[in-house]
């Protein structure tokens, strides 16, 4: 028997090969007349781009974006946007680049257009995350959700194969979460398990061959659902270590989800049999959590935390973080076994209970 809440957020989505051309048309169509084109340093030459197709409606480029934005990135950057009269922000790459424009929706009337280079999902989600004296605080705001979202997969044949491959498995994670969320629905579990099983596919394309446009077209596709999913109901376990250990160490973000995600779900999975089932049917697999760790053998994800730069001494701390504000978790979080899976993820070993 069903009991749910499903509340829609509406957002124009424009799917499909040089869909990045209509630029624009889009800007037009929103009512504004001066776009601020923001990205990171290295994707200045490809914001210079949509610059140029923006023509007489470009109010320049913004190229300071940075991972787990800084409050003090995102207010120089609402500074810029005042000075240079921008009515409407165009954000281009990846979750650093649309995690900035959301802040500066947050605090301004400058609604936002994203064009996603990678497959992290942000640009569907009401989820803004700004970090302040070393501690990351994520939030929800319908205000920032962008207006238009141009998928154009033609943009990511040229992220790299590492890249592509984290940043999937970043989306995935936001899927996973999504199936045993408090204020879940079917239609989001729907979503869920098609946006895993697209990605974990499209995936395995681009490790192939990085410029396959179909493998490349599926895994944007999937990160589109699981972006969905994550931007329709709660996060868990999983994201709340995956935010401590982001905004706390500057671990780089992606890896950081990959890497702990299998650990995550075995945490939670004898108590979320239906999600389980729903995951390892999307991967065609037996469990799960292992399900996930061998994706990631296969894929050539790194295995443990430590291969991307954090300490074991800091696990502790980790831990102690993450406790101090938890998420709701379908499994209470609890010190002793919290720790042991931190331990696991960090060392690279197989899921665990």
């Amino acid at each position: 028997m069903y009991e749910f809440t499903y509340t829609t957020q509406a957002s124009r989505v424009v799917f499909g090969a040089g869909s990045m051309k209509l630029i624009q048309q889009e800007v037009e169509t929103l009512g504004a007349r001066r776009a601020l084109v923001l990205c990171t340093p290295e994707q200045k030459a490809q914001a210079e781009v949509v610059s140029s197709l923006l023509g007489p409606a470009s109010a320049g480029v913004f190229d300071g974006a940075q991972m787990h934005v800084p409050i003090e990135n995102a207010r120089r950057a609402r500074e810029h946007a005042k000075s240079v009269d921008a009515d409407c922000a165009v954000a281009i790459g990846g979750g650093s680049t649309i995690g900035l424009g959301k802040a500066i929706a947050l605090e301004s009337s400058l609604p936002i257009i994203a064009i996603p280079t990678t497959y992290a999902g942000s640009e569907m989600t009401p989820i803004y995350g700004i970090t302040e004296n070393g501690l990351k605080k994520t939030g929800r705001d319908v205000k920032v959700i962008p207006k238009t979202v141009l998928y154009d997969p033609e943009l990511t044949i040229g992220l790299p194969v590492r890249l592509s491959i984290v940043s999937g498995l970043n989306a995935i994670a936001h899927a996973a979460e999504g199936l045993y969320a408090q204020d879940g629905n079917p239609v989001m579990s729907l979503m869920a398990e098609e946006g895993i099983r697209s990605l974990a596919n499209g995936l395995r394309g681009v490790k192939k061959n990085s410029k396959d446009k179909a493998a490349r077209s599926e895994c944007l596709y999937g990160a589109w659902l699981c972006g969905m999913v994550l931007g329709n109901v709660g996060m868990a376990l999983h994201h709340k270590l995956c935010h401590t250990l982001g905004g706390t160490f500057n671990l780089p973000h992606a890896e950081t989800h990959a890497i702990v995600l299998p650990h995550s779900l075995a945490y939670n999975s004898t108590v979320a049999d239906e999600a389980m089932g729903r995951i390892a049917r999307a991967l065609n697999v037996d469990s799960a959590p292992d399900g996930l760790y061998q994706l990631n053998e296969e894929l050539g994800v790194p295995r443990g935390l430590r291969e991307i730069g954090l300490g074991e001494a800091d696990l502790d701390h980790a831990c102690k973080v993450a406790l101090s504000n938890p998420y709701w978790n379908p499994r209470p979080i609890e010190e002793e076994p919290l720790r042991a899976l931190l331990q696991r993820a960090w060392e690279g070993a197989r899921p665990s209970v």
